[in-house]
């Protein structure tokens, strides 16, 4: 089942025009997230972040787009797809509708919030799995404010995606104009060597990842080690001694090779722990 605007329909009914603004020019945002046995993870963030990004697009909030009135939408359609007693990945997209150019003929706001299944209630990482990366350097991200939101315009994504599958690669690392390494196709970077941990600032390219400011959190709350925000060129990755991708659908993903280098997961599986006990106690 497919909510739109509200009403739930049987997907196979759900047709989105071709006129749709979000199809036509990417006129749209869409948050993921988490549902685990009825309870949306880090809801606060990710209605926060949403609201913050229709505003960057100068899109107008309807009145009802409340906190309650998010997770009411999300919860009743993961209740319509019979996923409240297991774990749920939900999409929930808002555009501007239908009509104009790139200039739109009005200011409605439309929404549509699809779920599907997934197997793991909480983190974990499977240590005796590889995960394989490399530079994806035939595009890059440019700086500034419009990268760190979750738009439809993904083509970058789209195109590192399929270069990581054609060479047997699990991700790709983007850069962005400056030649600096700022995100995975699918999640923020961390990077760690010795007792120093970093992940680029936003004004850098990279997304505004909900699960990013977990971690950080959680790394300033240690105080065993010290972190900051700072850009990262590709000279650093090979000397790094643990790289990690995070998100919300994952949380943390190792890097288990770059190159000819290959990484430790010690402070990932430390914070995996750290962050399904902070789950749980929330």
């Amino acid at each position: 089942m497919i909510n739109l605007n509200g009403t739930l329909q049987e997907e196979t009914q759900f047709n989105l025009s071709i006129k749709n603004r979000g199809y036509q020019f990417g006129d749209a945002l869409f948050e993921t997230f988490k549902v685990v046995h009825g309870k949306i993870l880090f809801l606060e963030d990710h209605y926060f972040r949403l609201m913050a990004s229709m505003r960057i697009l100068r899109m107008e909030i309807p009145m009802e787009f409340t906190m309650e009135f998010l997770q009411e939408e999300v919860l009743k359609t993961v209740q319509a797809n019979n996923l409240s007693n297991g774990t749920a990945r939900v999409r929930f997209t808002v555009d501007r509708g239908e009509g104009g150019k790139y200039t739109p003929l009005h200011k409605n706001i439309n929404y549509n919030v699809v779920a599907e299944p997934l197997l793991t209630p909480f983190y974990s990482i499977d240590r005796d799995k590889s995960y394989e990366v490399d530079l994806f350097k035939d595009y890059y991200v440019a700086p500034g404010l419009l990268s760190t939101l979750k738009t439809n315009n993904k083509v970058i994504n789209v195109l590192g995606s399929i270069y990581a599958q054609e060479n047997q690669l699990q991700n790709c690392l983007l850069m962005n104009t400056e030649k600096q390494v700022v995100e995975a196709l699918n999640g923020n970077l961390f990077l760690v060597k010795g007792d120093k941990i970093k992940s680029p600032p936003l004004q850098d390219g990279c997304l505004k990842g909900v699960m990013r400011k977990q971690i950080i959190e959680l790394l300033l709350n240690m105080g065993d080690y010290e972190f900051s925000e700072a850009s990262i060129s590709p000279f650093e990755l090979q000397k790094a001694d643990e790289l990690f991708v995070t998100n919300v659908i994952t949380g943390i993903q190792p890097i288990t090779k770059y190159r000819k280098k290959t990484f430790g997961t010690t402070i990932a599986s430390l914070l995996v722990e750290k962050l399904n006990v902070k789950i749980r106690l929330s």
